[in-house]
């Protein structure tokens, strides 16, 4: 800002300022600011004045000094001359000056007048300069809040636009001598479009997110099923090499402290990585827009979407294809375990009850989708690798922390379904293996063949055989064997990994291998009972007697097998019973074998009850008889146990002697002779011949006993003997009351026919 100039109220003072000055600078600078204050407030006359007076002054003063001192006044008058003439000079030159001055003052004036107007204006300018730095200010933190948005940086965009209201806007709009007030309040107008703008953006970007984590689904399932069976190979090998790490499953503290060296993050791995920065960005987006439940809303509707598109219509669980049961479980497991994460990461988003909401819900559309499928598969193999997939899958999501209740309970639909197919295809198995069998002893030709057999049955031979050999039971016992072994083998596959209720195996197979062994085996067996062929019959009495022993073995083997949770006691297969009690139906059907043969070769005997001469040789019946008797036991009945041979011919002689005590008392024969009896003996002492020859023949003989004495009757001199009870008891003891009198009566018949004359020569 310029100086002020000084004001004058009296010139006298600034003249003598002006004549005292040291230099002609001084001098100058003492002049003109008193010519300009003349010029400018019109005392020029005044200010000429006071310079006339304090010359007057100085001339009266020299005056007197020239009285006083001529000399010296002369010297001064010239000198005052000079300074006279100096002063008219320098008068005329202040008075050029000061019309200098005053045009310049005019010529000063108007330009003020023109400053002080450029000053107007550029105050205007730097208003409005200053107003567009403001404006420009806000635009600038506008565009940069849209650059942010354009950069995909939300948080910041929207922190932006915040910043901006609160340090631009808000202080403009409230502030009336603002110049920026209008556009204050159009851009604090259209925040809420730039915050939905944002929101928008987010909610898109969100959207890609979900979509890509909808499409990974299924391979992060495929990688945590991947890790889960590294996992399960891990803890079999510790099990093995421990085995008291048996009773540890997966997922049990125990095999995590074993399994903690092997970390591994499913959501982020070489494999697959799971990003959550666009979730957790939209997460603070709408928390700083106030929006967070509705966010937390569209979020859930969004993934119950998801959830229905992972769904299908229908699976097929014959082919693991993309409509396979591995890709639903795959999918859903990834799915569950992209919640749970993001509800551990973000509580306040997912709570557990949304988590647990949406998983029962698909795990309750798996079982069903499972459960329509399931009426398709017909191989008990495809449902123990339906059963591997979702124990797996249980696995890995009891790992996760969902509740697996409802998946193991389903498994045991699966057991059942898996149960019912192994039970139909074994029984097809034994009904042919049975249905086929040659019912003949088995041949062995190598000792490899006989090991194999030895260690697939429950067979113990006595002694080392000689290879080759002949084994007792026929071909359909080891068969059979070893379907009962593969039968009890792939029931407990079942239980592998995972399976939470073994006593439902347990008492499932046993009731299963109690079907299979009495209605596909015994049952086919005692039907097959029917046949005519003896040696038929005796091969399966001997199968029966195996299976019986199999049996026995088999219930300690279920008490060995069986889980820690089942009932203890012993395990008794109805089966064993059946086949025990079925051994009897087989040796009654032998027995009617021998005996009927026994009748067709009695049929044929022709005894002359009435014959003239004495037979030489006895009877060919009997000699066939005995013959039959004795093949039978060194072939067909030769691999029967001592026990049943014996009983055999036990039950064959008495069944022998009935029907040859039958003959003489068949109604038929009216009379009997001596030459009749006589033959009758010597068939019965050939007979009695042939069982001295055979083991344990005192026990066997006792058959012949009613035989023997009704022959003996026959032949007493004294037939009154009978009749005396004392007599009778001591030699006739095991006639029947009934039959005695009869044959007698027969005898006395004859006796009474012939004339006295002969019959004293008889006597």
């Amino acid at each position: 800002m310029p100086r002020r100039p000084p004001q004058y109220d009296d010139y006298r003072g600034a003249v003598q300022q002006i004549i005292s000055s040291s230099s002609d600078t001084d001098y100058l600078d003492q002049l003109i600011p008193a010519l300009k204050d003349a010029t400018n407030s019109n005392r020029t006359a005044s200010f000429m004045q006071s310079l006339s007076h304090y010359a007057d002054e100085k001339e009266a003063n020299i005056e007197q000094i020239g009285l006083t001192k001529h000399d010296e006044f002369l010297q001064s008058v010239n000198q005052l001359q000079t300074v006279r003439e100096g002063t008219v000079a320098l008068t005329s030159e202040i008075l050029q000056l000061n019309q200098s001055i005053q045009a310049s003052t005019e010529k000063l004036a108007a330009q003020k007048e023109k400053l002080v107007e450029t000053k107007s204006i550029r105050q205007n300018i730097a208003e409005a300069s200053e107003g567009l730095k403001e404006s420009l200010k806000i635009l600038h933190a506008v565009n940069q809040a849209h650059d942010l948005i354009r950069k995909r940086k939300y948080y910041a965009a929207l922190k932006a636009l915040d910043d901006l209201q609160n340090e631009h806007l808000i202080p403009t709009i409230q502030n009336k001598y603002a110049t920026q007030h209008k556009l204050a309040d159009i851009i604090q107008k259209s925040i809420p479009a730039s915050q939905k703008a944002i929101s928008d953006a987010v909610m898109n970007d969100l959207n890609t997110w979900l979509y890509r984590i909808r499409e990974t689904s299924q391979f992060l399932g495929e990688v945590a099923f991947y890790h889960t069976s590294l996992r399960q190979k891990r803890q079999k090998e510790r099990s093995e090499a421990n085995p008291q790490l048996k009773t540890y499953s997966l997922n049990s503290a125990i095999e995590l402290v074993f399994d903690e060296s092997e970390e591994f993050d499913v959501l982020e791995n070489d494999e697959v990585s799971v990003e959550f920065g666009p979730l957790f960005e939209a997460i603070h987006i709408h928390e700083a827009l106030g929006q967070s439940e509705k966010f937390r809303q569209e979020y859930a509707a969004t993934r119950r979407q998801q959830k229905d598109l992972l769904l299908p219509a229908s699976i097929s669980l014959i082919e693991d294809d993309e409509n396979g049961l591995s890709s639903l479980l795959e999918a859903i497991a990834g799915f569950a375990i992209i919640e749970k994460a993001t509800m551990r990461r973000s509580p306040n988003l997912r709570s557990p009850v949304d988590v647990d909401e949406l998983w029962d819900s698909m795990i309750q559309s798996a079982m069903k989708l499972i459960t329509k499928a399931l009426d398709e598969v017909d191989n008990a193999e495809v449902v123990l690798k339906i059963k591997g997939v979702i124990a797996l899958f249980i696995q890995t999501m009891d790992g996760w922390g969902y509740s697996v209740t409802a998946l193991d309970n389903f498994l045991l639909t699966l057991f059942e379904k898996y149960a019912e197919l192994l039970q139909r295809r074994f029984s097809e198995d034994f009904h042919e293996i049975v249905s086929t069998d040659d019912y003949m002893p088995m041949p062995i030709a190598t000792l490899e063949e006989y090991e194999k057999v030895v260690n697939v049955t429950w067979f113990t031979p006595e002694k080392e055989p000689t290879i080759p050999c002949v084994l007792p039971f026929s071909q359909m016992y080891p068969l059979s064997c070893i379907d009962i072994r593969n039968f009890l083998n792939q029931f407990y596959f079942f239980a592998d990994n995972h399976f939470q209720h073994p006593n439902v195996i347990d008492e499932t197979l046993k009731k299963a291998l109690d079907h299979l062994l009495s209605q596909k085996v015994c049952k086919i067996l005692v039907e097959r009972l029917n046949s005519q062929y003896l040696g038929q019959i005796v091969q399966i009495l001997i199968n029966l007697e195996y299976f019986e022993t199999a049996c026995r073995e088999l219930e300690l083997l279920l008490i060995q097998a069986r889980s820690s949770t089942s009932a203890g006691g012993p395990i008794v297969l109805n089966a064993t019973e059946e086949f025990r009690g079925n051994k009897k139906t087989a040796e009654k059907r032998i027995f009617e074998l021998v005996n009927s043969k026994i009748d067709d070769l009695v049929e044929t005997a022709e005894y002359d009850w009435m014959a003239p001469t004495l037979e030489a040789e006895p009877s060919s019946y009997m000699s066939t008889l005995t013959q039959y008797l004795s093949n039978i036991m060194t072939s067909t009945l030769l691999g029967l146990p001592r026990e049943i041979k014996e009983l055999i011919y036990f039950d064959a002689l008495s069944h022998t002697a009935n029907l040859i005590l039958a003959l003489p008392l068949n109604p038929n024969v009216k009379k009997i002779n001596p030459n009749g009896v006589a033959a009758l003996a010597k068939d019965v002492q050939y007979l009695s011949d042939f069982i001295d020859t055979l083991d344990n023949a005192p026990i066997l003989k006792q058959n012949l006993d009613e035989l023997q004495q009704t022959v003996l009757l026959m032949q007493t001199e004294n037939p009154d003997e009978f009749y005396d009870i004392g007599v009778r008891n001591r030699k006739f003891g095991r006639v029947d009351a009934m039959s005695g009198p009869m044959i007698l009566e027969k005898y006395v018949r004859y006796l009474l026919s012939v004339p006295l004359p002969f019959f004293l020569g008889l006597r």
